[in-house]
């Protein structure tokens, strides 16, 4: 499962909504109306999911948007969401318990506590698992596909190590399922056992259990929607789990995983000694923040307090998921959503700063009315010098537009969250796959020449950030016809997700002004591009500069 960002707001929820909870959770946990009036407007830009904030004060849960948008069900307080990558803050708990009760230390060798392990994966020490700092590199299974145990130790075993163990960091789903293996080994019972026994109890109550199989959450799941379009995983699967296990495989309400954050951290999961040890095991990253066994640790330099924040999502299920602990105040704060038209992460960056300063909490921008007749003077496809293009057309009250070529991209898709440097790492990366050198590299070109024939030629289509993940395009040319397709690789420069005969990459312009646009992106400020029009020419104000495109049809 893939981690998605912690926290940006160190720099600075659907239709059917409201401006409040659809659904009222009671005195004692409704929010503060300044605060509920703030996140329904969030919700009016997008937002679908449940927020919960517990501690420092406050006490407040508020539901926003659809668990299921063909049925018009609301989510609710009660809703359950696959909180994907979070799940590692809990397999970390289960270690740090075990080493705490003397089961096996931090620094015991993986190979000593699970036996047939083998490979690189065998030498790396629990620390450095817990810390992605083992280098073991590559996937060990598929998500929601069986995959037994012994089939895990054996691919786990498989792997390559990037680096001298210790030494750098490398995030690994591989390494928290390496994890679980050894709770389900040393612990006296299963994995699944041993977390919902041991670690998903919390103070009064349980939290959550596993998307797929058993234990189940107790209460109605969300359907997620990526692109609009319902995930193709709504849980169920039967198993075996064994690719999923310790690395992202649970579901709660955003309730239970903030209330399981706040009983953590206050030493009532695992002894307060093991919750110092947490907190105390440490890979500096040197940018402020620092690795934490299923967290990271980000320092006073950024908001003034320290932060501790999990992150996770992007998977087949269309959910998302964030949990913060705020230690100064004892503030535990859990954002689920089942869209990515607002994430979790965005909204948490303008709902931190608030909790933080006590100022109030910033809002969306309003949108400028235009005369349809305007937008309807702008549509029409606009060409580059390079002979990329741009093609708008009119919706209600904004444009989208269809970015064509690897110019027309890279002008209209410029971003501030990512470096150029780093989209051409990615796109290097993936023409590397490609190329069909590496095992997986020629099992996806067997895929793409199962429609293409042989391959002629792969070209660059550009770059562009989706939602924090890099989407590369690329041009597939092939004896039986052409393909657009994307991909958006991991860590481990392994397939994350594509999809093949892709539309070329579109966006919604809305208005700010005369003839101004910009992209329609929840916090105005965070735009990275305008857009003007004037004299039938499109102009595309980025962080690489000024690009004009001249009106051809």
């Amino acid at each position: 499962m893939k981690r998605i960002a912690i926290i940006s707001a160190a720099a600075m929820l659907a239709a059917a909504c409201s401006s409040t909870s659809d659904v009222d959770p009671g005195p004692d946990r409704a929010c503060d109306p300044a605060l509920a009036d703030a996140l329904g407007a969030w919700a009016e830009v997008g937002f679908s999911g449940t927020v919960a904030i517990d501690g420092g004060g406050l006490d407040c849960q508020a539901a926003f948007g659809l668990a299921d948008a063909e049925a018009g069900t609301a989510n609710t307080e009660e809703t359950v969401f696959g909180i994907g990558s979070v799940s590692k803050a809990f397999a970390a708990a289960a270690v740090l318990d075990l080493v705490d009760a003397g089961v096996f230390t931090l620094d015991a060798a993986a190979g000593e506590l699970l036996p047939g392990l083998g490979g690189p994966a065998a030498e790396a020490t629990v620390e450095q698992l817990l810390l992605h700092t083992s280098g073991i590199e590559g996937g060990h299974g598929t998500d929601h596909r069986p995959l037994d145990r012994d089939e895990a130790i054996a691919a786990i075993s498989a792997l390559e190590s990037a680096f001298e163990p210790g030494t750098d960091y490398l995030y690994s789903n591989a390494g928290y399922s390496l994890l679980a293996l050894i709770v389900d080994e040393q612990s006296g019972s299963s994995y699944r056992e041993y977390l919902d026994e041991a670690i998903l109890a919390i103070p009064g109550g349980h939290a959550g259990g596993f998307w797929d199989g058993e234990p189940t959450p107790a209460g109605p799941r969300a359907i997620g929607y990526t692109d609009g379009a319902p995930a193709p995983e709504t849980g169920g699967f039967a198993g075996p789990h064994w690719a999923m296990a310790g690395n992202g495989d649970l579901a709660m309400t955003a309730a239970e995983l903030s209330d399981w954050t706040q009983a953590l951290f206050a030493g009532e999961i695992i002894a307060p000694d093991a919750v110092d040890l947490l907190l105390g095991t440490v890979f500096d990253h040197g940018d402020g923040t620092a690795e934490i066994p299923g967290w990271v640790s980000i320092g006073p330099d950024m908001l003034g307090v320290p932060v501790i924040g999990a992150s996770g999502g992007g998977g087949d299920t269309g959910h998302n998921a964030v949990a913060t602990w705020l230690p100064e105040t004892g503030t535990s704060i859990a954002i689920t959503g089942n869209t990515d038209d607002v994430l979790p992460d965005e909204l948490l960056e303008v709902l931190l700063p608030a909790l933080v300063t006590g100022e109030p909490m910033e809002v969306p921008d309003e949108r400028v009315e235009v005369d349809p007749a305007e937008l309807q003077a702008r549509e029409g496809v606009y060409t580059l010098d390079s002979g990329s293009t741009l093609t708008a057309a009119a919706e209600d009250q904004a444009l989208t537009v269809t970015a064509d070529g690897a110019d027309a991209v890279a002008a209209m898709f410029g971003s501030d969250d990512f470096a150029a440097e780093d989209a051409a790492a990615h796109e290097d990366a993936v023409l590397a796959l490609l190329d069909g050198e590496s095992a997986a590299g020629r099992a996806e070109r067997e895929a793409i020449e199962a429609d293409t024939g042989p391959v002629t030629g792969i070209d660059l289509a550009g770059t562009v950030d989706a939602g924090g993940e890099l989407h590369t395009y690329v041009r597939i040319s092939g004896e039986d016809g052409d393909m657009l397709a994307w991909y958006a690789l991991d860590e481990q420069d392994q397939i994350a997700a594509v999809e093949y005969d892709a539309g070329p990459p579109a966006f919604t312009l809305i208005p700010t002004g005369e003839g101004q646009y910009r992209p329609d992106e929840p916090i105005a400020a965070e735009a990275a591009v305008a857009v003007s029009f004037q004299d039938e020419v499109m102009t595309v104000d980025g962080p690489a500069g000024a690009v004009d495109a001249a009106r051809t049809d």
